[in-house]
């Protein structure tokens, strides 16, 4: 029993489980209204997009890449969707499929001129994020779109709980169900389909996955379409959430995305991270962001938090990656220098 609990707590989810219980404890204690199940259902609410651009981000991260233009795809996608949706008069399911399309074909992209010129994924995607949010400022001027149609921007309720203490009801919004769908999927994609073995497979060790006869450009194509997909659906949820399409309203979350997705386990060298793990580092960093905006902290502070969390797992994975090489440094040395033992039956 004890092996199993030491075990347990070595687990990323079952660290992270452990450290939104005590979080949730010291803000329920200093922040008045933490506890009421309206709070809590904001706080899913609030984190349903991150959510979303995390579990694509799993994806591409699992494979061995980066990507830092999701939150560029993601506006991108809003936009054209929302053009097509208000000046086009295109019907629903036409302009969400505009919108998944583009995300699709920006992922895809980003796959493409990784694989061609064999560069560093997060410097192919540092120039798409500038290249896609730049073109989009040119040709919008900056100019959002208000006259969503009520399809869209209406807010959808699958339930509604009674509140507590005299409170409002409390919600069960489009944007949870959504997230949990993107969730299912992921999870689908990784741990039950030959696919996403061989995502595992490739990020872990990309020249061994070569030899097997893992291709490297359907590999980057999957990964990174995926993440372009669920970026796009991202963008649309933000646009119902909020009743308006902005073209630089996602700009900036990529931290908090990044984030989420290490501190649910997914390594930055790839082969590593599941979808329960993301979702609990989304959890906790939204839990931990609403603690302090019900404290009055300046939300800057939340800024330097994420930034030194993203430090911290880059610090912490380096390291375990130099303690394995020099494990298996110090284990050849010692096979090598083992005498062989002699044959059976061989003369003295």
């Amino acid at each position: 029993m004890p092996e199993h609990a030491h075990a347990l707590l070595h687990h990323p989810v079952a660290r992270l489980g452990l450290a939104i219980a005590a979080m949730a404890l010291l803000f329920g204690a200093l922040a008045p209204g933490f506890w009421t199940l309206g709070n809590w259902m904001d706080v899913a609410e609030g984190a349903s997009v991150t959510a979303i651009m995390a579990l694509g981000l799993l994806v591409v991260l699992v494979a061995g890449g980066m990507d830092i233009s999701f939150a560029a795809t993601a506006t991108v996608a809003q936009y054209l969707a929302a053009l097509a949706a208000t000046r086009l008069g295109w019907a629903p399911a036409a302009s969400i499929a505009l919108g998944l399309a583009t995300g699709l074909a920006l992922g895809a992209f980003n796959a493409l001129l990784i694989h061609r010129l064999r560069a560093t994924s997060i410097i192919i995607t540092i120039s798409t994020l500038n290249l896609y949010f730049a073109l989009l400022m040119h040709g919008t001027g900056g100019r959002s779109i208000y006259d969503l149609p009520s399809w869209w921007s209406d807010s959808v309720v699958l339930a509604r709980f009674a509140g507590t203490d005299g409170a409002d009801p409390v919600r069960l919004t489009l944007p949870i169900a959504v997230a949990a769908a993107a969730a299912l999927l992921t999870a689908l994609l990784l741990g039950r389909s030959a696919l996403g073995r061989r995502l595992y497979a490739f990020g872990g060790n990309p020249e061994a996955a070569h030899r097997m006869g893992i291709r490297l450009g359907a590999i980057q194509g999957v990964a990174y379409g995926w993440l372009g997909m669920m970026a796009a659906i991202a963008g649309l949820v933000q646009a119902h959430r909020v009743g308006e399409s902005v073209p630089n309203a996602l700009v900036g979350t990529e931290l908090f995305v990044l984030a989420a997705a290490v501190l649910g386990g997914a390594s930055l060298f790839g082969g590593t991270g599941s979808v329960g793990g993301v979702l609990m580092g989304v959890l906790l960093l939204a839990v931990l962001r609403n603690g302090l905006n019900l404290m009055g902290v300046s939300p800057y502070f939340f800024q330097v938090l994420l930034g030194a969390v993203v430090l911290a797992c880059a610090a912490a994975t380096g390291l375990r990656r130099t303690q394995r090489r020099t494990q298996r440094r110090n284990q050849q040395r010692s096979a090598d220098a083992t005498p062989a033992a002699p044959l059976a039956g061989a003369a003295p």
